[in-house]
């Protein structure tokens, strides 16, 4: 199947420029893309796992990606879909979360230097940060229309609330980007998610401009629900692939409790399973969907976390799913004797381990009967939680049908 086909037939492509060009593009040869990555986080999130797992679909089909981390750019922050300016962070911080990034990418891209179409990291911070300004104003400013710009999306938001001189440049760097990646690489193709359209056309059509040659934007549809909400978002925040910020557990938990009308889109587009299992899978009705879910939050946990920790996952949903024995991997916090003597309430308990955002989210959802301790509904709202009760395995809240929690005793 062609490449681009795979991704139409996974759902993945939202917008694409000069289609019937980009076709034959693939089909003469090996084709070089890239995607850039914001390093103003030191973990990727699921957010980014869209474009990443695309990419991959097409290195699998033979064309070479480049992941471009944004050790430049990210020094001035990219304004697409906020509200606010970006917290400033120093040339430090972002080259360590650069490095980070790019550990985490070779989960999923394969990065042997032996192969034709190997994937490889660049930084463009290898280029901006040592960019003369008057050179690049007299060389790139001409071929921008500052009115044509500020009819992009991407500014929008921004412009409500006053859009900085700063932020207003990041569309010109991220075009450049795609510019020295074409002359240094022969990259012709910029993918990204689809909050990134105007400034990936921006960069196609610079290209085309000042170089005269073919270039190409293809974006991504986001990940949403059916009633057009983000996915990936939870109680704490959003989904990190790092295992530190968001454990396997709940990454598992999160697709293991996803709507049923969201199941089969998730299957297409988060894990490499054949689509004629996608389709069986998502055709599944009533508990039948069930282990459609199952497969989901098990396979998509294995490509982030690996087999070992998507098995403990398993197994400790199974575990309190069934009312079995606890397992390792369920989040769990330790509470010492010291602590415990100062505050041993349960609602302030479980909004400190962040089951509940507050003392009072914690209260009413006791109120509401919407807290549990192991099969026990809790209606004292000044139910407090002794030393005994944390020995052993401990205590095992669960706040609505599908959160869970466990108290331990630290020794």
């Amino acid at each position: 199947m062609h490449p681009l086909d795979i991704l139409k037939e996974r759902g993945f492509v939202a917008q694409v420029t000069f289609e019937d060009d980009l076709y034959r593009a693939f089909d003469e040869g090996m084709v070089t893309f890239y995607t850039g990555f914001d390093p103003t986080a030191d973990s990727l999130h699921i957010g980014h796992y869209i474009p990443i797992i695309a990419m991959a679909h097409l290195q699998r089909s033979g064309h070479r990606p480049i992941a471009l981390m944004g050790g430049g750019t990210g020094m001035v922050g990219d304004p697409s879909g906020k509200s606010d300016l970006r917290k400033m962070l120093t040339t430090e911080d972002i080259d360590e979360n650069v490095e980070k990034i790019r550990r985490q990418m070779a989960r999923f891209l394969d990065f042997d230097s032996g192969k034709e179409n190997a994937a490889i990291v660049v930084n463009n911070a290898d280029w901006l940060r040592r960019l003369n300004y008057i050179d690049f104003l007299r060389d790139i400013g001409p071929l921008f229309s500052v009115n044509r710009m500020l009819t992009a999306e991407c500014y929008r938001q921004r412009m409500e609330k006053g859009l900085t001189f700063l932020e207003f440049n990041y569309m010109i760097m991220q075009s450049y980007d795609f510019l020295e990646l074409f002359k240094r690489h022969n990259c012709i193709l910029q993918t990204g998610g689809d909050d990134q359209w105007s400034n990936i056309l921006s960069g196609a059509d610079l290209i085309r401009r000042k170089e005269q040659r073919p270039a190409f934007a293809l974006t991504f549809k986001l990940l949403l629900t059916s009633d057009g909400r983000k996915m990936g978002k939870t109680e704490k925040g959003a989904l990190w692939l790092d295992p530190e910020r968001t454990t396997p557990y709940e990454f598992y938990q999160y697709w293991r409790n996803v709507d049923d009308q969201d199941v089969e889109k998730c299957l297409a587009m988060l894990t490499f399973l054949p689509m004629d299992e996608v389709r069986r899978l998502g055709a599944l009705k009533d508990a039948g969907i069930n282990e459609a879910k199952r497969v989901l939050a098990y396979e998509v946990t294995k490509l982030i976390h690996g087999v070992d920790e998507a098995e403990k996952a398993r197994e400790a949903a199974e575990a309190l799913f069934a009312g079995g024995a606890m397992a390792g991997s369920v989040p769990t916090t330790e509470i010492t004797r010291e602590e415990l003597s100062q505050e041993n309430r349960l609602i302030a308990l479980i909004a400190k381990c962040g089951l509940c955002k507050s003392n009072g989210e914690a209260r009413k959802a006791i109120q509401q009967g919407g807290v549990s301790i192991g099969d026990e509904k809790v209606t004292d709202e000044n139910f407090r939680v002794t030393e005994e009760m944390l020995k052993g395995e401990g205590i095992v809240v669960r706040k609505g049908k599908k959160t869970y929690h466990r108290f331990v005793l630290k020794d």
